[in-house]
């Protein structure tokens, strides 16, 4: 205590020694210090506890399984040429309907695409030919055939071989004259279903050599009936010759598309937690990047089980088929999905912030009277945002969702220790609002 006393007295002695400015500058610093301290203690009695409300309201459960994904392009096919040179005539322009077949435009060829043309005309005709050679040919075993059959049913007819009430006489057909008439119609039948897969493949051949010779003509066709995008030739266009990457074969040019007017398509990848809880025609949300404030409905309409495993994460492609269309959706646009696998009506609902887990017991923080209590619950179903609570609270409970710390300066004047009052702050909109 005695040391105390000395030391007030040396600093007491050591003041009164200073220059009268020094003084000055002493008193202001312990005042300050002095103002610091008191703001602070200040402070710490004046903090208060607020609490973010909401009532327990009965409503709608949706459990969904959220999901990003692009837009699939199979609603529309391209349109493509190898055929090189300028173009002379458009038929269509960009946003026309189109049936399958139709004209889309006519190009003046180069010599180059002439010589293509020439050769695929060539080979079509080379397989017309061969194709009208195998039915020639099949004409020609189905007759032969019918010979064969015709001879063979004259001798299983006859006395021979038939016995007089029509049955078959057993004993005389292992002789080798029914058997060489038997085996020779069998053969011309066999003969026969051969040559007619023969002119099924000819066929095949000929429709690949009329598929390859339209892709070198002049004429460029709409391959199926749909609304023309992408088109942007124009009379006097220069198509030039353009090949692949990997190697120096002439690859076809892209000319356009055409859509069709099938629902787009959402595509979706899920994961092997998520891919269970999902079946096919659960409905599904879309919205998409490129225009918000729109949602769309659709419906699960393909589910891919074996799924894609890629440096050991694997997942499972599914399809969303869109209820309403829209032109604007375009192939490969980003979406956001909401897969809704499950509802439940008319129960009770509280904010899933709400609930707080205590020695394996869900406890929910409920104001009543301006008091908080703790009451456990059972829950039940929840998604997302919101959980079902089973038993433990009523409908319209005053349910605690947020606990926060505010000096009492933030909402009330403050008075300064110098005399005076503050500005008051708003209090915070948006929310319930009660203090303790």
């Amino acid at each position: 205590m005695k040391s105390i006393v000395k030391f007030f007295i040396r600093i007491v002695q050591w003041f009164f020694r200073l220059s009268f400015f020094k003084k000055i500058a002493f008193f202001a610093l312990f005042i300050g210090l002095l103002w610091l301290i008191f703001s602070r203690i200040s402070a710490l009695k004046n903090k208060q506890t607020q609490y973010q409300t909401t009532q327990a309201e009965k409503g709608t459960l949706i459990i969904s399984v959220p999901a990003t994904g692009t837009v699939a392009a199979t609603n529309s096919i391209s349109v493509t040429t190898q055929a090189t040179g300028v173009v002379s005539k458009l038929y269509a322009k960009d946003g026309d309907e189109v049936i399958s077949g139709q004209k889309i435009a006519e190009i003046d060829l180069d010599m180059i695409a002439r010589q293509k043309n020439a050769q695929t005309l060539s080979s079509y005709q080379s397989a017309k030919n061969t194709q009208e050679a195998a039915k020639a040919n099949l004409y020609t075993t189905q007759s032969d055939m019918f010979d064969n059959w015709k001879t063979f049913y004259t001798l299983a007819t006859n006395s021979t071989y038939q016995n007089a009430d029509g049955s078959a006489n057993e004993t005389n057909r292992t002789l080798p004259e029914f058997h060489i008439a038997q085996n020779n119609w069998l053969a011309g039948e066999a003969k026969y279903k051969n040559q007619q897969s023969v002119v099924v493949q000819t066929q095949t051949a000929l429709n690949a050599a009329w598929l390859a010779y339209q892709q070198t003509s002049s004429t460029i066709y709409a391959l199926i009936s749909g609304k023309v995008t992408g088109l942007s030739l124009q009379e006097g266009s220069v198509i030039t010759p353009s090949t692949n990457t990997e190697n120096t074969a002439q690859s076809s040019t892209h000319i356009a598309y055409i859509k069709t007017k099938a629902q787009p398509l959402v595509s979706i990848n899920l994961t092997e937690i998520d891919v269970p809880k999902v079946k096919i025609g659960n409905p599904a949300t879309i919205t998409f990047d490129a225009f918000s404030d729109k949602t769309f409905t659709g419906r699960v309409i393909s589910i891919d089980t074996v799924g894609e495993s890629s440096t050991g994460v694997t997942i499972y492609p599914v399809f969303i088929r869109l209820d309403l269309g829209d032109d604007a959706i375009l192939p490969h646009m980003a979406t956001f999905v909401h897969i809704i696998t499950q509802t439940k009506d008319n129960v009770l609902l509280v904010p899933s912030s709400a609930l707080q887990s205590r020695n394996g017991e869900s406890i929910v923080r409920v104001m009543k009277n301006e008091k908080i209590t703790e009451t456990a619950v059972k829950i039940g179903l929840a998604s997302d945002t919101q959980t079902e609570i089973l038993s433990g609270l009523s409908e319209g409970d005053m349910i605690v969702t947020l606990t926060v710390q505010e000096q009492i300066s933030s909402r009330n004047q403050t008075q300064s220790p110098f005399g005076g009052f503050g500005t008051g702050g708003l209090r915070p909109g948006g929310f319930n609002i009660r203090t303790r």
